[in-house]
């Protein structure tokens, strides 16, 4: 529901999802649970009371009704926003089986809110944290606009990763955000203040750079392997490894093509950026991911700050915009001039038979 500016979720009423023993055994009940306690099928209704009971913190069991413009608090979460706490209701471990995207919304709530979460909320997360690979990738992808689009991309960022949700998110990451010091981790924490800041400002932003960020470093891995192991031309290998990395993101986290594409061509165009003279340089700089692949240049020189070609190609594209001309070269470029035309020739005659009389 839409009302004014604002975007007002409106949810039906559920009731609690255990069947009672006189249940158990009937064909249309309507929730159930797997073997780890995550509800696979729940489509009970209830009343508001029992609505109350089912979710998952205190502070987002409140109720406003339109009749006489009241709040109703049926589990003090009204207290508890004043003290700042995040509290859960019900047995907090049996909550997150229940749903174990519940810990990546704990973690939104407290960044969002300015909160601090309880023991009993923080307590279960790093054992718990596998249980997210139950969640299908969709439904996680969602999540993922919601915890780094949102304004709190670097608070989520630093928050998921010490419980170990990130990893569960990433599993291709773990080994780069273990490492504080390292370039990868230094340029994702980069790009997520960017992330942030962007949106405090109002510009625009796009996951499809957040991908492109997030696996450039499980993507120069692999195509070094093609390269080195496979014999791969270094632009075969960079395509066979962007479908290799994306695909396996995929599997935990989808990636939709209107996103994975526009992160490939900022790869693709990391190598043409190597490139400063000439006609595909011109190219480079007429190209629709420019502004992104140069952005991406930038934080990749931030990260790798000890690289000097880095340094160097960052500081030749950023004077490039504003002086287009230096880009053009005094030589044509290798294989870019055009060749004289040949001249064509005709069939080649046979030599004509001395027709003349014979001298007699």
């Amino acid at each position: 529901m839409v009302f004014g500016k604002e975007v007002i979720e409106v949810a039906t009423f559920r009731g609690h999802h255990g069947a009672s023993p006189q249940e158990e055994n009937k064909k249309n009940r309507t929730a159930d649970q797997d073997e780890h306690g995550q509800l696979v099928r729940d489509n009970v209704y209830g009343s508001i009371e029992e609505d109350a009971e089912r979710r998952d913190f205190t502070a987002n069991a409140l109720y406003y009704n339109i009749a006489d413009f009241a709040i109703y608090d049926f589990a003090n979460g009204v207290d508890d926003i004043n003290a700042g706490i995040l509290r859960m209701i019900g047995d907090p471990e049996v909550r997150y089986r229940e749903d174990p995207v519940r810990m990546l919304r704990a973690v939104r709530f407290a960044t969002k809110l300015n909160m601090q979460m309880d023991n009993s909320v923080s307590g279960p997360l790093k054992e718990l944290a596998p249980l997210l690979i139950n969640i299908p990738p969709a439904r996680l992808f969602d999540e993922f606009l919601k915890m780094f689009m949102s304004g709190k991309a670097e608070a989520n960022f630093l928050m998921m990763k010490d419980f170990g949700l990130f990893q569960q998110l990433f599993p291709m990451l773990k080994d780069y955000v273990a490492d504080e010091q390292s370039p990868a981790y230094q340029m994702m924490l980069k790009a997520f203040k960017d992330t942030d800041r962007r949106i405090a400002e109002e510009q625009r932003v796009t996951p499809a750079y957040l991908i492109a960020v997030l696996l450039w470093w499980p993507l120069q891995a692999r195509r070094e392997q093609l390269e080195n192991e496979g014999g791969l031309p270094p632009m075969d290998a960079l395509n066979v490894a962007a479908a290799d990395v994306i695909h396996r993101q995929s599997q935990r986290v989808s990636l939709p093509k209107r996103f994975s594409l526009p992160a490939r061509d900022i790869w693709q165009l990391q190598r043409r950026l190597n490139i400063t003279k000439g006609v595909r340089a011109q190219k480079v700089l007429e190209h629709k991911r420019f502004r992104a692949a140069y952005d991406f240049l930038l934080l990749r020189s931030y990260a790798e700050n000890s690289d000097k070609k880095l340094a160097g190609l960052a500081e030749h594209w950023s004077k490039a915009q504003d002086n287009p001309a230096q880009l053009k070269s005094s030589k044509p470029e290798a294989g870019s001039g055009r060749r004289k035309p040949r001249r064509r020739r005709g069939p080649r005659r046979k030599p004509q038979e001395n027709k003349g009389n014979d001298a007699t």
